[in-house]
Parts: C-alpha cells; structure tokens; sequence
C-alpha cells in the first residue's frame, strides 16, 4: 500500500480500488453517515464531505486533543474532500443539488423533514438524478410513531437489545465506543454496494431510498433473540462475560496469577473437553452438550483455580500448547506491539499537515487485487472547495468568488 502525505490536498494513488470512480455526496455528520462514506473512500471513492462553514462537522471537535488539534477528526475525515455549503440558504441548497446530480450516492444523517425543508429531499434530488442511491440514517426510521425524533448511536444501542444482554446481573453496560453508530455505518456501507450491484445490473434501474434507523442494525446481529421468545418465550439474562444462549459451556475471562485479563472460549463439544483435561476433570463425565451445560459452572471454577496459579505468558503457551482457544485481552499498548498486527499492516503510518506523522488503522478488509489505500488524513474545514466546485462541478470563478462573498460557502 501506498501513502501519501496529507499535505497539500493529498491524491489517491491506487487506479485499481475497488471503488475507484464512485462518486459519493455525504450530507452527514458526527459518527455514523461519515464511517459509511469513509468505508467507501477507503477503496477509492470520491467523497465529497458538505459541513456547515465556519463551524464544520461536530466531530472536528469530538474526543482528545493535541496542542489544540483533536485528533479524531484525522482518522474519521481521512479519504475524503471537504467543501463547505450553507445548506439552510437558496444558494446552497441549489449547489447541493448540483453535487447530487453529479454524485452515484448520497448520505444523510438529517432529518428527512429538515432536508424536505430545505429543497433536499429523496424526492427533489432523485428529479435531478434518476438513478441516484440514497442512504437516509434517523435515529427511529422514516416511518412510525417517532420518526421526526432526534437520536443518538448509544440509544440505539439501547433499543437494539445489545445493552439489555450485555453486562452484570445488576446493571447493563454500553459498549466504550460509538457501537450504535458504527455498526450502522458499516450497515449503511453494505446497503449502499447492494443498491449499486442492482444499478449495474438493471437497465431500468430508477433509484434507491435506504431507510436505515440507528437501533436496527445491532438488532438484526442479535437475530437469535427473536425467535428464542416467539419459540421458547425464553429472554437472555445478563451474565457478565458468560454468554447464557451461546452453545459454549466455556466462555469467560480470567485472572492470572501477574493480574492480566485474558479470555477462553470453547464453543464444541471438543473444544470444552481439551479444557476440562487441561484443569484436571474426569473427560468421561463431560462427553455430551448436555453434560458439560449442566456443570458449566464447575468447568468455570475449575478453569478459574487453574488461571490463578500461572501467570499470562505461561497460561497462554499452556493452553496453547493442548489446543485450548485464548488470548490476552488487549489494552491499546498491546495493539501496537502486537506481532499478528504489525504482519498484517493493520496500523499505518500518514503525514498529517498539522501533526506530523500519524497512526492509525488500515484499510480493512484487505483486498489481493482491487486494495484500499489511506492518502491523507481528515482534511481542513473547506480544504476542497475550489477542487469540487471548480474542477468537478466547472463553476466559473465569478459565481465561485459570489458564492463565497455570500457566506454560502
């Protein structure tokens, strides 16, 4: 993989991308329409990211910063173009319909009764782009009793069901990153490449509307729960690290003698009897599903007693050595010393114009022939605006120069 620095606009290398000529209009911010159009500009889409002038994507001044530079915003806008457009003027609006005549796809994380406000709506773009794909991220859906409500990826993950199952018999747990948001990118990402499979393969291809709630993807993850209570009327407990509908009889974490964390799992009946040799229990006692579910909880105990006594890297190489699934968990320091990521290139080096160089994750998944490249990290606010506008659009400078005078961009 090629980098290039950030510097200077920055131009992917890569003619062979997978995506190599999508031409994408992303009229989202924070989290979980800009990972769907980021998915994308990692295999080499154009990505043309719209923020508000001045102020800019809220996710320019989410999490940590460095001498006054948040450093999210690096790894979230990389890839992609930024032009600034008031969307709430005439003037910008027109513009956007512009990009959207110009685009494959567009991705929105505003509110459809907003954007049919503002003359954006699935209806006004589609009558400049017929064969546009749209994907349209609410918090409740385009239909139903809540879908002019506002929401957020964490509420999702509540609606989902992923909280209700995750955590301690005493309280739930919400998992340390935008889960929600996430997941519907990468949702968002996937129903964009199958509307286009049908663009490219339907001569009378006449448009596609996503309609994607922020709580339903996680939900269709956990698709086991549903038909559990309309079968069984059975609904999972929290069981801290131990997962109560999964078929393992093993499955926790662990403490070892030196205080690491580390994690088994055994999910056949196998797997589960390498561990029950390995802690010194009868193999003959254990040989059927039904045995080793009805004493989990002595597997579990027995396992426990054995952790404790070694400490990380002799109980791993132990288990190893008979077979037995298990790993260290990871705090971020053993990330980036991690022999299997740094094989795999999974932390890349780019030359940030205000930091320096940078870490962050690859492109993932890897590709053998049409492979993503990182070539340059989030842009400046408005870092585009002559590129787009001028060059992609053929703008003339005088509307440019009234454009900008305007406050529009």
């Amino acid at each position: 993989m090629r980098l290039m620095s950030a510097e200077n606009g920055g131009e992917a290398q890569n003619d062979l991308a997978a995506l190599k000529g999508l031409k994408v209009l992303s009229l989202s911010h924070v989290v979980a329409g800009p990972l769907a159009a980021g998915l994308l500009a990692d295999f080499g889409a154009d990505v043309v990211h719209v923020e508000q002038p001045k102020s800019g994507d809220p996710a320019r001044h989410l999490g940590f910063e460095r001498d006054g530079v948040y450093v999210w915003w690096k790894v979230a806008g990389r890839n992609k173009r930024s032009v600034t457009i008031d969307l709430r003027k005439p003037d910008g609006a027109k513009l956007a319909r512009e990009l959207a005549s110009w685009a494959d796809v567009v991705i929105s994380s505003i509110r459809p009764a907003t954007l049919e406000r503002w003359g954006l709506g699935w209806d006004a773009l589609r009558a400049v782009n017929s064969r546009l794909i749209m994907l349209q991220i609410t918090g409740f859906g385009m239909t139903g009793p809540r879908k002019h409500e506002p929401g957020f990826g964490k509420v999702g993950e509540a609606m989902s069901g992923v909280v209700g199952i995750t955590g301690f018999p005493d309280q739930p747990l919400h998992a340390a990153f935008s889960h929600g948001d996430s997941v519907t990118g990468l949702m968002g990402a996937f129903g964009l490449l199958a509307a286009l499979y049908r663009r490219a393969h339907d001569p009378k291809f006449a448009g596609e509307l996503i309609d994607l709630a922020l709580f339903e993807p996680l939900f269709r993850l956990i698709e086991w729960q549903v038909i559990a209570y309309d079968q069984l009327n059975m609904a999972p407990a929290r069981n801290g690290n131990r997962l109560g509908f999964a078929p393992a009889a093993v499955a926790n974490v662990f403490e070892t003698a030196d205080g690491t964390w580390i994690t088994v799992t055994s999910a056949t009946v196998k797997s589960v009897l390498r561990v029950v040799h390995l802690v010194g229990l009868p193999v003959e006692e254990f040989e059927t599903v039904a045995a080793q579910r009805q004493q989990s909880d002595l597997i579990d105990r027995k396992l426990k007693e054995w952790i404790k006594q070694h400490n990380a890297e002799d109980a791993l190489a132990k288990m190893r050595e008979a077979n037995v699934v298990a790993s260290k968990i990871y705090s971020i320091q053993d990330i980036m010393n991690d022999e299997v990521y740094k094989a795999r290139d999974d932390i890349i080096t780019i030359n940030d114009s205000e930091l320096g160089p940078i870490k962050m994750q690859s492109v993932i998944p890897k590709m053998m022939r049409h492979a993503g490249e990182v070539w340059r990290s989030g842009p400046q606010l408005g870092e585009d605006n002559e590129i787009v506008f001028k060059q992609w659009l053929g703008m003339s400078t005088q509307r440019f120069e009234y454009l900008r005078a305007a406050g529009v961009i």
